[in-house]
């Protein structure tokens, strides 16, 4: 399982309290997951990268600074440098476990195209029975500029079509493509994914096929659009969680939490594993969902199509995602949610630790 991390705050935190001073942070999660069945081995050694989009009373280029190396992240002494000595106020982190193409530098998450950044977490179903459809599809442009012929970058490219075929132009440099804009294109991209699969999985005859898990997040540098997606009605997706509060603050060594001392939202991180496990800290985005930050409000959208649950109360079964290392026998959102009511933990209302309208 690759694990990702998103930072969005009013000011800038200093990189190190997200990817190296946290004993869980997302680099200590890479060998040492607390959601990982199988501890044999470290499980995200294949890489990593960072995004960090500059602040505004600094070199602020062409889209945002970008790190990347396939060495194992706990190893990198020039990550854990650059990690003491930077601020941003937008963070994109990403840690590998490589299940698709070969170790390199280009196949490292995130991946940038002028001001917009993206990363993903969870696999497609019959790759290679739809690859020569996502190619046709996409303009050459975008697969050129990825030299896209691997699963890793053809989700990005065919986002980045998307957008483009829907009137924005993607090479756009000051970004704010608009949450309205990035949200449609992120959903039309799962649904050429999920459509395409399954057309191809029903004119092979394949009646039993693995579901795909579309975890995806984008930002043009203002909006971050994140979705927590899985082709099933049974099955949990992938683990995503949300946390909010006035900062993330160290009270010992190695040891963070969230601190509330209002009700503004002046930080906002989005997780496939928690970075803490304090109880009210973190809130489990539901399963097929689409979660926004807008100018420090979160907002969450579900995915009405033949995979949603109309049922608040149904539980998916989480066998799947156990066996793929993306949740644990004891998922940490089932131990956050265990004294929250049913409704709350669905997300179809709003949850008591933090604000999150449900649209």
């Amino acid at each position: 399982m690759c694990r990702f991390l998103i930072f969005k705050g009013r000011e800038p935190i200093r990189l190190s309290h997200l990817l190296t001073k946290p004993a869980h942070s997302i680099i200590n999660q890479s060998f040492d997951s607390r959601l990982r069945l199988d501890r044999r081995r470290p499980i995200n050694g294949d890489g990593f990268g960072v995004a960090y989009y500059p602040m505004e009373d600094e070199l602020n280029d062409d889209g945002p600074c970008l790190f990347k190396a396939i060495t194992p992240a706990w190893n990198n002494q020039n990550l854990s440098t650059l990690a003491d000595k930077t601020k941003s106020d937008l963070v994109f982190a990403h840690v590998r476990a490589s299940t698709y193409g070969v170790l390199s530098e280009t196949n490292c998450h995130p991946f940038t195209y002028h001001s917009l950044c993206f990363m993903h977490n969870g696999g497609i179903s019959n790759f290679k029975h739809i690859k020569r459809r996502l190619l046709n599809h996409i303009k050459d442009e975008y697969l050129n500029f990825y030299k896209v012929v691997q699963i890793l970058n053809v989700r990005f490219a065919l986002f980045l079509d998307t957008l483009d075929k829907n009137g924005f132009d993607p090479s756009k440099r000051d970004g704010n493509f608009g949450h309205i804009a990035l949200r449609k294109a992120l959903l039309q991209t799962i649904e050429y994914i999920r459509d395409w699969t399954k057309e191809v999985n029903e004119s092979n005859g394949m009646e039993t096929v693995e579901p795909s898990l579309l975890n995806f997040a984008v930002t043009d540098g203002s909006t971050v659009i994140v979705s927590r997606y899985i082709t099933s009605k049974t099955d949990e997706a992938a683990s995503l969680h949300f946390s909010c509060g006035s900062s993330f603050v160290e009270t010992f060594p190695g040891e963070y939490r969230m601190e509330r001392l209002d009700r503004n939202q002046d930080v906002i991180m989005v997780a496939s594993e928690p970075l803490t496990f304090e109880r009210g800290d973190w809130i489990a985005v539901p399963t097929n969902s689409i979660l926004t930050i807008k100018k420090q409000t979160i907002l969450l959208h579900p995915v009405i199509d033949e995979y949603y649950q109309e049922d608040p109360l149904y539980l998916r079964s989480p066998t799947l995602v156990e066996s793929k290392g993306f949740m644990g026998s004891v998922p940490l959102a089932k131990q956050v949610e265990k004294d929250v009511p049913p409704l709350e933990r669905e997300g179809r209302m709003r949850p008591m630790t933090a604000t999150a309208h449900i649209l």
